[in-house]
């Protein structure tokens, strides 16, 4: 039990530190990212919404006002079965140039995006949904890239908004962490997570996913990975957005992704670059093993417990085995943690204190929703129907 222990704990610690700390040292030894001259080719901004009548007016303001070429940019909403006031209020924008792509029957964002994209003129397509806001600049910065030819996509930096409590800043702290880890994959020459609201591709690169396909980007990105080309990622290129209204909007969000991924990685044979063993490695370690990590977290809990219960004869290797007074010692920090955990999601405080505490709940929620994405994903009852997530009001960045 005690090797089954620490199988575990090294599981969770590579996924977490080990992969992150490799990805440095490798990166050391690779020059940094080129820079590319400016460029202003035709774009087709790209907007999923379903039912978004609460932001879209706010997020085609947001677009109207970028920094970009206004006869180079086409902005394209993709209003899949909204059943409010989405596509009227896209109809309005209509003078403003804003092109709707509607249907009443709801198939999914997928499904949408799929058919909207017959109406897509530029050649670099920029896909976003209606509840993240660009800075200014975020298109120039996205498109800049793509002066190399062997660049197939380019993803910017998802960023959360700040004054949200304990919630919002662990979220924002998890996606600082995800674009650590993508910035020092691309220096590696590409990188292998993108996020779908900022993520650029090549026009005549794109492929329609099947309308199963649960996490589209995270699709879009492998297959381009695959046919040979790179992504990028290019933290200039900067999108905000509220957190979810609460823990619980959060976990279902987080275990549709999750689900998604177990079904990526069913598809891996065919997915995977597997004539590239570095790029195979990226996708194994970031974000295959992810959605593991709560299952090591259980299975390092009951061997543990075993441990405790059935202590192994002392000897040699006490340590490995997990006998006395390791065993304890381990357990004892195990509970600690699931005990900060719990206090944290019990907490309505506010401070340096209350964030600190919300880490390990963060942690334990985002494993668990991993469990009910794998639930799902086994049972086969999750949806490719996206649901809106509820989120907080005022979403436009400052200095937008």
């Amino acid at each position: 039990m005690g090797k089954f222990f620490w199988l575990c704990i090294g599981n969770i610690v590579y996924t977490y530190l080990g992969y992150p700390l490799l990805l440095i040292l490798l990166a050391q030894l690779r020059s940094k990212p080129r820079r590319y001259q400016p460029a202003t080719p035709a774009v087709t901004l790209l907007i999923a919404a379903h039912n978004e009548q609460a932001v879209i007016a706010e997020k085609l303001d947001n677009c109207l006002a970028l920094d970009y070429p206004r006869e180079r940019l086409q902005i394209l909403v993709a209003a899949d079965g909204s059943n409010d006031r989405t596509p009227e209020i896209v109809q309005g924008y209509v003078e403003n140039g804003v092109e709707l792509s509607y249907s009443p029957p709801r198939r999914g964002k997928m499904a949408a995006i799929n058919r909207a994209m017959a109406q897509a003129r530029g050649e670099i397509v920029v896909f976003s949904d209606a509840n993240n806001m660009y800075e200014a600049h975020t298109l120039r910065e996205l498109v800049t890239p793509f002066a190399d030819m062997t660049v197939g996509a380019v993803t910017g930096a998802k960023s959360i908004m700040r004054g949200d409590g304990a919630l919002g800043e662990s979220e924002g702290l998890y996606w600082r962490y995800e674009s650590f880890i993508k910035e020092q994959e691309t220096r590696l020459g590409c990188c292998t997570g993108v996020a779908g609201e900022v993520l650029a591709i090549r026009r005549d690169l794109f492929e329609q996913p099947p309308d199963n396909i649960i996490n589209d980007d995270f699709y879009l990105a492998l297959r381009l990975i695959q046919r040979g080309h790179r992504v990028i990622y290019t933290p200039q290129a900067r999108s905000w957005e509220r957190v979810s209204l609460s823990a619980g909007d959060e976990m279902t969000r987080r275990a549709r992704i999750v689900a998604g991924r177990y079904q990526a990685m069913a598809l891996a044979p065919r997915l995977l670059p597997l004539r590239q063993p570095l790029l195979v490695w990226q996708v194994v370690s970031h974000k295959f093993l992810r959605p593991l990590v709560p299952l090591a977290m259980i299975g390092a809990l009951l061997s543990n417990l075993a441990t405790v219960l059935r202590p192994p004869q002392s000897g040699k290797r006490v340590l490995l085995r997990l006998g006395p007074p390791f065993n304890r010692i381990m357990l004892l920090g195990q509970l600690l943690f699931y005990g900060l955990a719990w206090l944290g999601q019990k907490s309505k405080r506010q401070g340096r204190l209350a964030k600190l505490l919300y880490l390990p709940a963060f942690l334990v929620n985002s494993n668990l929703a991993a469990l009910i994405g794998l639930y799902r994903s086994v049972t086969g009852g999750q949806t490719t129907l996206w649901q809106r997530a509820q989120r907080r009001e005022g979403t436009r960045p400052e200095g937008s």
